[in-house]
C-alpha cells in the first residue's frame, strides 16, 4: 500500500470521526434543563413532561399544539418519581411533533414553556399496576388539568451552534375548576360507581347534566321520558341559554364554517333553544348529557372495556337508574332514546346495540367508525399499514383530515405523531389513542395492546380480530341479527356529511349495505358536501344543524314513539 493511499485512508478516518464528534456535540448541547420547585410538589412525581416552542405570540405556547398545518412544536418525556428541588433534562432524543427531535429546530427566537401533565398510579382489579393522568373535571385535556404544573412562557434563543443549555422552571399549578350550579332547569348529579371502583381501585364517579321539562315541579306525577345525548365531555348542559346573546362580548370568527361572531350565533342557537323548550308545543322529557371522563378520555365511549372497565354496565345500571330515581324517570328500555354526534354518534349505536332492551332508539349523527373496514381511511382487516397505500415502489400517505372541498390538513402519521409526544401507551388523552384503550385488549404490561405499531404504523392483525368480535358495530349487528334483528327494527336512525372532515361517512356506506339488505325499518341520511358534524336536518348549513341536537332528535323522537313502546306503555301524561 502506498503512502498516499495510508494517507487519504487516514484522512477519510478522521474526517469521519471529525463529523461524528461535531454532530455529537450539536446533540449533545441540544437540551433544556427543567427545574421542579420545593414550593410546587410535598412529593415526588410521575408524569410526562412537555416542552412546548412557539413562534406564534397569540396564545400561549400549551394552547397551539395542533395537528393542522398551524402547529406550533412539542417535545415529551416520561418522568417517574421526580424529587421536588432537582432537575429533569430533556435532550435531542427525547420524541418531537412536528419536527422529530431538539436537534433538528431551526436557530431562531422561541417562546418557550414546559408542562408537566402528572400521571396517578392505579392498582385495578385484574391485577395490573398503571400510571395515568386521571381527569380533574376539565376534561381530560392535558394543557388544562388543575393540578398540573407550567412554567410562565418565555423567550430562548436556540443558537445555530447549540452553545449552552436552557434553563426552565415550573412556576405555577393549573387551579382546580368550580363545580357548576344548579338552576330552576338545569341539575347536576354524580355518583360513586361501585363497578367503576372495583375495577380501578378507587372511587370512581359517573356525573350527568340534567335538563328538566317545562312543568316538572307543577306535576309531581308524572314520570319522564329520558333524551340521553353521548358525546365530548360537557362542562354543563350544552346549547342552553336563558337569556339573549351578549353583545358586549368580542366577535369570535370561524375558520371552519367561514363565520362572523360564531360565538354570538352558537350563543343565539342556545337561547333559542330555552325558549323552544319552554315553550307550549316541545314534548316533555327529562334531557341528559352524561359525564364519563377517565384516566383515558373525556368519555369512556359508554362500553365496557378491558383497559377502561364496565362502563357500559355502570352508565346502564348505575347512573341511568339513580337519574330517574332522583327526577322521576319513567325507567323503562321503550322511554330511553339516545343520540349524538361524533363520539356520541358512534355511542348512541352501540348502546342500542350491545343493550337492545335497555333503550328505545337511537339517532347516531356523524358517527366514529361504525365498520372497521373503514376506520377512517383505513381497512384494518385488509391493509398491512395505517399509514401509508400498500405500494412495492412508493409511499403515500394517508389523509386524517380534509375540509368540504377535500383539502388535506394532516396525514394519519402526523396525527399519531402528536399523540406519541403527549403521551406513550395510548396516554396522550387524544382520538386514536382512545379508540386503542377502549377496543384493544390489555397488554402484558397494564396497558392497550396497540392495533398499529405508532411509529411505522404497520398494523397487527390479532389486535384487529379482537377489535372485529367486540366493537366492530356492523359486524356485531351482522353476525347477532337472528337476534339482534327484532330487537333493533325501527331502532337505528344513521345521519352523517359525505364531506365529513374524518371520512367518517366511508364506514357508514357499509353499514347501510347491510342494513338496507335486512328490513331494519330505520332511516339513513347523507348530508350533500355537508362536513362534520352534520345531524340530518336538510333546512340548516352545518354551522347551524351541529348546534341542534336536542331540538332535531326530541321531536323525532317523540313523534315516533308510539310505534316502537310496547303496548300498554304510558305515552300521555307527561304530553302535557
Amino acid at each position: 500500500m502506498t503512502n498516499s493511499v495510508i494517507f487519504n485512508a487516514m484522512r477519510t478516518t478522521l474526517l469521519g470521526l471529525l463529523i461524528t464528534l461535531l454532530c455529537t456535540g450539536v446533540r449533545a448541547q441540544t437540551t433544556v434543563h427543567v427545574t421542579l420547585p420545593q414550593a410546587l410538589a410535598d412529593s415526588a412525581l410521575d408524569g410526562r413532561l412537555l416542552l412546548l416552542l412557539s413562534q406564534d405570540s397569540t396564545a400561549e405556547p400549551r394552547f397551539q399544539v395542533t395537528d393542522g398545518p398551524d402547529t406550533q412544536l412539542a417535545f415529551g418525556r416520561n418522568v417517574s418519581d421526580w424529587e421536588p428541588g432537582t432537575t429533569v433534562t430533556i435532550t435531542a432524543d427525547d420524541r418531537g411533533y412536528p419536527i422529530a427531535s431538539l436537534a433538528g429546530v431551526p436557530p431562531g427566537s422561541y417562546r418557550a414553556q414546559v408542562l408537566l401533565h402528572r400521571y396517578e398510579t392505579f392498582h385495578r382489579a385484574d391485577g395490573h399496576t398503571v400510571q395515568l393522568p386521571m381527569d380533574r373535571g376539565e376534561g381530560q385535556q392535558w394543557n388544562r388539568a388543575p393540578g398540573n404544573l407550567l412554567s410562565t412562557p418565555v423567550t430562548v434563543t436556540l443558537r445555530a451552534d447549540r452553545s449552552g443549555p436552557i434553563t426552565l422552571t415550573l412556576d405555577q399549578e393549573i387551579p382546580e375548576i368550580e363545580e357548576p350550579d344548579d338552576t330552576d332547569y338545569v341539575k347536576h348529579i354524580k355518583i360513586r360507581s361501585k363497578l367503576l371502583s372495583d375495577f380501578w381501585g378507587r372511587d370512581m364517579y359517573l356525573g350527568a347534566h340534567v335538563l328538566l321539562p317545562e312543568g316538572h315541579a307543577d306535576h309531581p306525577e308524572v314520570k319522564y321520558p329520558l333524551a340521553i345525548m353521548h358525546g365530548h365531555f360537557p362542562a354543563d348542559f350544552g346549547g342552553w341559554r336563558t337569556t339573549p346573546p351578549d353583545t358586549t362580548e368580542p366577535c369570535v370568527y370561524s375558520d371552519r364554517f367561514g363565520l362572523d361572531c360564531y360565538n354570538r350565533i352558537e350563543q343565539q342557537e342556545a337561547y333559542d333553544f330555552y325558549r323552544t323548550w319552554t315553550g307550549p308545543d316541545f314534548p316533555r322529557v327529562i334531557a341528559v348529557e352524561i359525564q364519563h371522563a377517565n384516566p383515558y378520555y373525556d368519555d369512556s365511549y359508554a362500553v365496557n372495556s378491558e383497559n377502561l372497565g364496565p362502563y357500559g354496565d355502570a352508565i346502564t345500571y348505575e347512573l341511568i337508574p339513580e337519574i330517574e330515581r332522583q327526577f322521576r324517570g319513567i325507567g323503562e328500555g321503550w322511554a330511553r332514546f339516545v343520540y349524538g354526534g361524533s363520539t356520541g354518534g358512534w355511542e348512541a349505536l352501540a348502546v342500542q346495540v350491545l343493550y337492545p332492551d335497555d333503550y328505545g332508539t337511537c339517532y347516531a349523527a356523524c358517527p366514529d367508525p361504525i365498520d372497521f373496514r373503514a376506520y377512517t381511511v383505513v381497512n384494518l382487516y385488509e391493509d398491512a399499514n395505517a399509514y401509508t397505500l400498500d405500494s412495492p415502489f412508493k409511499q403515500t400517505e394517508r389523509p386524517a383530515r380534509r375540509d368540504s372541498l377535500g383539502h388535506v390538513s394532516t396525514t394519519l402519521r402526523e396525527a399519531n405523531m402528536r399523540e406519541l409526544v403527549l403521551g406513550d401507551r395510548s396516554r396522550s388523552g387524544q382520538q386514536w389513542d382512545i379508540w386503542e384503550a377502549v377496543y384493544s385488549p390489555v397488554g402484558d404490561d397494564g396497558y392497550p395492546q396497540r392495533i398499529w405499531d405508532k411509529v411505522s404504523g404497520h398494523i397487527d392483525p390479532r389486535v384487529a380480530d379482537y377489535w372485529r368480535e367486540h366493537y366492530d358495530l356492523t359486524h356485531i349487528m351482522q353476525r347477532d341479527w337472528a337476534t339482534l334483528g327484532p330487537k333493533l327494527r325501527g331502532k337505528v336512525n344513521i345521519y352523517v356529511g359525505d364531506m365529513d372532515n374524518y371520512y367518517l361517512n366511508n364506514a357508514v356506506y357499509l353499514t347501510e349495505q347491510f342494513l338496507r339488505s335486512r328490513d331494519f325499518g330505520g332511516e339513513i341520511t347523507y348530508g350533500d358536501r355537508a362536513e362534520h358534524c352534520w345531524n340530518g336536518d336538510p333546512e340548516q348549513p352545518n354551522a347551524i344543524s351541529r348546534l341542534r341536537y336536542h331540538r332535531m332528535f326530541i321531536p323525532k323522537w317523540a313523534g315516533k314513539v308510539g310505534e316502537l313502546a310496547p303496548a300498554g306503555a304510558d305515552l300521555s301524561s307527561w304530553q302535557y
